[in-house]
């Protein structure tokens, strides 16, 4: 199994500093659901964001798959990136070490 990283980042840089519209708080819930799920099937290793509330805000989840065509396929089944809140770009990781 190898590990991937996949970077998120606001289509709307000011969502955070203007608060999200019903429908991107529908697709933040979504999103958040889907991750939840990723790691109860322990697909996910970590996941995060950055607290800054400008356009350099991103987000980080770090997983495991089995290749990079299906870490592709988890990245794009994201709602946030499947209904552009969100980019995403797919990077091969490594983690090196682990907290607990």
């Amino acid at each position: 199994m190898a590990e991937f990283l996949y970077k998120l980042q606001l289509v709307r840089g000011d969502l955070l500093r203007t608060g999200p519209t019903e429908a991107e708080q529908v697709v933040v819930a979504e999103h958040f659901a889907y991750l939840q799920g990723l790691n109860e099937q322990g697909v996910i290793i970590l996941v995060g964001r950055t607290l800054d509330t400008d356009e350099n805000t991103m987000g980080l989840a770090i997983f495991r798959a089995e290749s990079e065509h299906a870490a592709r396929q988890i990245m794009n089944a994201d709602p946030a990136v499947k209904k552009s809140l969100m980019t995403a770009t797919l990077h091969p990781f490594k983690v090196s070490l682990q907290g607990i």
